[in-house]
């Protein structure tokens, strides 16, 4: 019940006000905490602290309500902010509207959700980030920490969120080894999630495919989720002078940010649902 009544919360209310919200306060250590990163292992024992300091609270909070009658209502409610998918999906669609308003104005609201630089994208290439950021986030930001969630309870998911911050955060390649302790994490919690998310997109015939155009990227998870989006679509997803999913294929248009969208809402909500059943049932 608990599952549900996050789903419920994000479908209905989206993300709650920045101050309550413990993506932030973890986005906050991890600032603090870089200042005083020297290396590797600095930034490994920086790392560990920041999931203790999270994930720890969420594993005992877990332990505490469970047993409550009315617990589930506090471990949803705790539980909505370690993923999202509203906001994913507004995000996206914003990125197409703006499309029509201007190029300039589509590349500064795609910079919102990519980490590459926008500035001198195509039209083509905007949308194609754009569909790439939905893929990737449809693991990353939802089937993740649901997953960890129902495996490990509030303090996985709390484990996978904080993870994952610090990797967007610490893990760029330009960080070297202060951040290599960050992307490591985030790549080993990603694995199983990437490849489900894959297999869920698109159907079994494409599966192989799916594995091969998804090692063209550079990111042992990234490319499994792009890929399937991509070969669900019929469509190229390309980073220029990096890789190009799916080649053969026209690039998106609109009609294809559309169907993506009602697909991955649909897949990510079911997903949801599935889980807050098995959730119920055991």
């Amino acid at each position: 019940m608990s599952l549900l009544l996050a789903l419920l919360l994000d479908a209905l209310l989206g993300e709650p006000p920045v101050s309550l919200h413990p993506v932030v306060w973890m986005g906050r250590y991890l600032g603090w905490a870089w200042r005083r990163v020297r290396g590797f292992w600095s930034g490994a024992f920086y790392w560990a602290l920041g999931a203790l300091l999270f994930a720890l609270p969420a594993l005992l909070l877990d332990l505490l309500l469970r047993p409550l009658a009315l617990g589930w209502v506090l471990l949803g409610l705790l539980l909505k902010p370690l993923f999202s998918l509203r906001m994913l999906l507004e995000e996206v669609l914003r990125v197409e509207r703006a499309l029509a308003d201007g190029l300039p104005q589509a590349r500064r609201r795609l910079s919102r959700i990519v980490s590459r630089k926008t500035e001198d994208l195509s039209a083509e290439e905007v949308r194609e980030a754009s569909l790439e950021s939905l893929a990737e986030n449809l693991s990353d930001s939802l089937v993740a920490p649901l997953l960890y969630y129902a495996l490990l309870g509030l303090g996985g998911a709390a484990l996978y969120r904080y993870a994952n911050t610090a990797d967007a955060m610490w893990g760029y390649p330009e960080h070297g080894a202060k951040g290599a302790f960050a992307a490591r994490a985030d790549d080993l919690l990603n694995l199983l999630p990437a490849r489900l998310t894959a297999l869920l997109l698109c159907p079994p015939g494409l599966w192989p495919r799916v594995w091969r155009e998804a090692r063209k990227t550079p990111s042992p998870n990234a490319g499994f989720p792009m890929a399937a989006l991509a070969l669900r679509l019929g469509v190229r997803l390309r980073k220029r002078g990096v890789y190009a999913l799916n080649p053969e294929a026209p690039s998106p248009g609109p009609a294809h940010v559309g169907k993506a969208l009602w697909l991955v809402g649909g897949l990510g909500y079911g997903v949801g649902l599935l889980l807050a059943l098995a959730e119920a049932v055991g």
